[in-house]
C-alpha cells in the first residue's frame, strides 16, 4: 500500500470511493510480495499492481463489484484454478488478493496512518481478511509501538485501555486485539508484511480467522562510509532501492551535499564515531546495511570492528583489492575480531559482475545485498533450478 498511499490520499481526502486489491499471501514463483496493492479509483483509473500484469484485470473487475457492493472479497488466483489462463497467471504462481471499499467511512483511519508514514513514524495495520463470522471481515486494529501496557487497575475503559497501548479500532474482541498487537510489533521491528492465522477469537492454537498485517516501518538504512566517487554511485543505488542513505566520512572537504545529491545526509565525522552513536540511539537494526568505502586503514578497521561485533545488521562489505583485504583481515584479527565474526565481512565488495566504473560497481554492492537479503545465489537464473521468487530466509 506504501507506494500507492498518495494517490489513495488524495481520493480519500476528496470524499471519493476507492476498491483496493492488496496481495495478502504468496506461494510458488509469485511475481509480486505481500502487500503490493492495486487502486481503482472512482474514475476507473487503475494505479498500480498486484502481480506485475498477470491479474491486474481480473482484480480490477472485483474492485469494481466490491465497491458497488460494499462487501469485501479474498479471492486466490493461480495455477490451481481452472480458470488459470483465463485471468493470465501463467508464471506459476499463486496470490490471495483482497479487495475491499475504502473512503472516509469505511476507513476513518487512514488520514492518521498516512501521516505516521510519511513522518516516518512506524506503524501497523492489522486487517480481519477471513472469518467464520461475515460481522468481523474487514475490521482493522492500528498499532504504534511507543505504546505502554497499563495495569488492570490502573486503566479500567476499553477506550483507556487502547489509548494507553497505542491502538485503535478493534477486531471484534479483547482477546484478538491483544494477540495481533503483540505479533503485530514483531512484524514492525523485522520491517515484514505477513498474514496471521487465529482460532476465531484470536486464539494461538486454531484456524479460522485471518489477519493481514501492514508493518509501516520506517525506511532500512544504508551506511556508505567514505565520500569517493563510487559513494556517490552507491547513495544513488540505494536510494533507488528504498533505503534511507547516509555518507559519512571525516574530511569535510569531500563529504558534501553537493557531491551526494541522491543521500539522505550527509555527515562530517569519524566513521566508528559515528556508527557507535547510531548504535547507542538505537538507529542501528536487523535491516541495516553497512558499506566501507574508504580504502583507509585508519577509517575502515575501525568502523569494520563496530559493525561486525554487531548482533543485528543486514549487510557488512569493503570495498578494496585482494591485498587490501588480506591486510584488513590481519588487522581485523589483531583487534580481537573471531573468525565467525569476520565471516560476515563481504570483501572485496559486490559480486563478481566484471564491474569497472562506480555505476556498475554499485550495482554489484546492491546484487550482493539483495541476495543476501532474500537466500539468492548470485548465479544466472538459466543456470539454476526452482524457483525465482525466494522467501525471505528464516532468521531466529
Amino acid at each position: 500500500m506504501r507506494d500507492v498511499m498518495p494517490e489513495l490520499l488524495e481520493w480519500w481526502r476528496a470524499g471519493e470511493t476507492v476498491g483496493v486489491g492488496t496481495v495478502v499471501a504468496t506461494f510458488q514463483s509469485a511475481p509480486r510480495p505481500a502487500g503490493a496493492s492495486m487502486l481503482v479509483g472512482p474514475d476507473e483509473t487503475a494505479v498500480g499492481s498486484v502481480s506485475g500484469g498477470c491479474v491486474e484485470g481480473a482484480v480490477y473487475e472485483l474492485a469494481q463489484q466490491v465497491v458497488a457492493s460494499g462487501e469485501p472479497v479474498l479471492e486466490r488466483y493461480g495455477v490451481s484454478d481452472d480458470d488459470a489462463f483465463a485471468v493470465g497467471l501463467t508464471c506459476g504462481g499463486i496470490l490471495d488478493v483482497y479487495v475491499e471499499k475504502v473512503d472516509r467511512e469505511t476507513f476513518p483511519e487512514l488520514g492518521d496512518i498516512a501521516d505516521d508514514v510519511a513522518a516516518g513514524r512506524p506503524v501497523a495495520l492489522a486487517t480481519v481478511i477471513e472469518h467464520p463470522d461475515p460481522a468481523r471481515l474487514g475490521r482493522r486494529l492500528i498499532v504504534r509501538p511507543d505504546s505502554i501496557v497499563p495495569h488492570e487497575n490502573v486503566v479500567k475503559s476499553a477506550s483507556q485501555r487502547q489509548e494507553r497501548e497505542g491502538l485503535s479500532g478493534s477486531l471484534g474482541s479483547q482477546r484478538a486485539d491483544d494477540a495481533v498487537r503483540d505479533d503485530a510489533l514483531g512484524l514492525l521491528a523485522a520491517g515484514h508484511n505477513a498474514t496471521l492465522t487465529y482460532g476465531p477469537d484470536g486464539e494461538r492454537r486454531g484456524e479460522g480467522m485471518r489477519v493481514f498485517v501492514w508493518a509501516f516501518a520506517p525506511k532500512p538504512r544504508m551506511l556508505v562510509f567514505g565520500a569517493i566517487d563510487f559513494a556517490a554511485a552507491v547513495a544513488r543505488v540505494g536510494s533507488f532501492l528504498g533505503y534511507h542513505v547516509t555518507v559519512c566520512d571525516a574530511r569535510p572537504v569531500f563529504a558534501t551535499a553537493s557531491r551526494f545529491p541522491e543521500a539522505d545526509d550527509v555527515v562530517v565525522d569519524w566513521p566508528h564515531r559515528y556508527l557507535e552513536a547510531e548504535m547507542e540511539a538505537g538507529r542501528v537494526d536487523r535491516r541495516t546495511v553497512v558499506t566501507v568505502l574508504t580504502h583507509d586503514p585508519k577509517f575502515d578497521v575501525p568502523v569494520l570492528e563496530l559493525a561486525l561485533r554487531l548482533p543485528e545488521v543486514a549487510y557488512v562489505g569493503a570495498m578494496g583489492s585482494r591485498r587490501t583485504h588480506e591486510d584488513r583481515l590481519a588487522r581485523l584479527k589483531e583487534a580481537g575480531l573471531t573468525d565467525d565474526e569476520l565471516a560476515r565481512l563481504s570483501s572485496p565488495i559486490g559480486l563478481d559482475l566484471g564491474a569497472r566504473t562506480p555505476e556498475e560497481t554499485a550495482i554489484s554492492i546492491a546484487a550482493e545485498i539483495i541476495a543476501g537479503q532474500w537466500g539468492g545465489s548470485g548465479e544466472p537464473l538459466g543456470a539454476t533450478e526452482g524457483r525465482i521468487h525466494h522467501q525471505r530466509p528464516v532468521t531466529e
